[in-house]
């Protein structure tokens, strides 16, 4: 039986996650072009940077094609955050800068980014952080796109095949990057293998923990109909992320959850502010606006060649991390994966 992914035109059972900062137009390409499924991270996209990458990815790569959007909130009014600047002050002085311009904050799904969506016309469309209304998500659906919906738990794997997703992507608390939870009153970090063992009526995407082919075997054997990755393509080199980021790929680093650098609760590398803030904090402001504060100490941390205040979204597999180009990154996977089978 041709599986979920392949009847898309992928030749494996892989999709490449989508991670903003570290993804966009040249991972995507290169992902497609080893067979697997290409992401664009679009949250924080215009619907004119939208279609310029997906222009991009389509006249360079030919495959399917995912675009990622989120469904969150944004607080109304906006949260105060002159107690997180003032937790903040005294690394504002030590590193001799003030607070900047507002950056881009990440943004819903709305009506603009459904108009550039009904033009780009791809693959699949998933969303993160629930799904948004039943009127834009049917204009999704009249695209002919397959929709996608993350879960962190076994109710919202259940809220999601309810609603008609094409597909569920389990993302594990193994998983690096922001969590996708949506629903309960907190967040409750759920292992893969425990989202793998909950039986829903439509094909579920592995995420979480896997790094190598071995892995893929595994979640493929617990009933996933394929896999998706994002640590394992942190070190390609078409990844976006800063230098020293990327110095401590495939090094046993510790990670854990964090709110300190969006609001919300994500996975990442422990670093400077973590370790001396601890990883979860009162005075963050709601998610996105808790970036907002951080942007003059990321930027001249990184310059200074130091992700003391940068987030490191990674997941438990970042010290097998292997430094390779994306497309040959997915052949590897693959052959590894029908090593693995052979070997069963």
């Amino acid at each position: 039986m041709v599986g979920l992914l392949e009847a898309l035109g992928a030749r494996a059972p892989i999709v490449q996650a989508p991670m903003a900062g570290a993804g966009g137009a040249a991972l995507a390409i290169a992902a497609i072009r080893g067979g697997a499924v290409g992401s664009l991270p679009c949250a924080m996209l215009t619907p004119a940077q939208l279609a310029a990458q997906v222009a991009e990815v389509h006249a360079a790569a030919h495959g399917p094609l995912n675009l990622n959007f989120f469904c969150h909130h944004l607080p109304e009014p906006a949260p105060d955050e002159r107690a997180w600047h003032a937790l903040l002050a005294p690394y504002y002085a030590e590193e001799g800068v003030e607070p900047g311009p507002v950056p881009p904050l990440r943004r819903p799904f709305d009506e603009a980014l459904c108009a550039a969506v009904e033009k780009a016309r791809p693959a699949i469309v998933s969303f993160h952080f629930g799904l948004p209304g039943e009127a834009l998500l049917a204009r999704v659906r009249g695209t002919g796109a397959l929709v996608f919906g993350n879960a962190t738990t076994p109710e919202e794997m259940r809220w999601l095949a309810a609603r008609g997703v094409d597909a569920v992507i389990a993302q594990g608390a193994e998983a690096g990057g922001h969590s996708g939870w949506f629903l309960g009153a907190a967040h409750r970090p759920t292992p893969l293998a425990v989202l793998l063992a909950e039986e829903i009526a439509v094909p579920v995407i592995a995420a979480g923990g896997i790094v190598d082919g071995a892995d893929i075997a595994r979640a493929l054997a617990a009933g996933a109909s394929a896999v998706q990755l994002g640590t394992a393509f942190l070190a390609a080199r078409e990844s976006a992320i800063s230098a020293p980021f990327r110095a401590l790929l495939g090094t046993r680093v510790p990670t854990e959850f964090t709110n300190l650098f969006s609001g919300g609760e994500a996975q990442g590398i422990r670093n400077r502010l973590m370790r001396e803030l601890g990883p979860i904090r009162g005075e963050v402001p709601a998610f996105p606006y808790g970036s907002n504060a951080l942007a003059p100490l990321r930027a001249h941390a990184e310059a200074d060649g130091r992700g003391d205040y940068s987030p490191l979204w990674a997941g438990t597999g970042v010290a097998q991390v292997r430094a390779m180009g994306a497309e040959e990154l997915v052949g590897t996977l693959v052959a590894e994966l029908a090593q693995a089978r052979a070997g069963a």
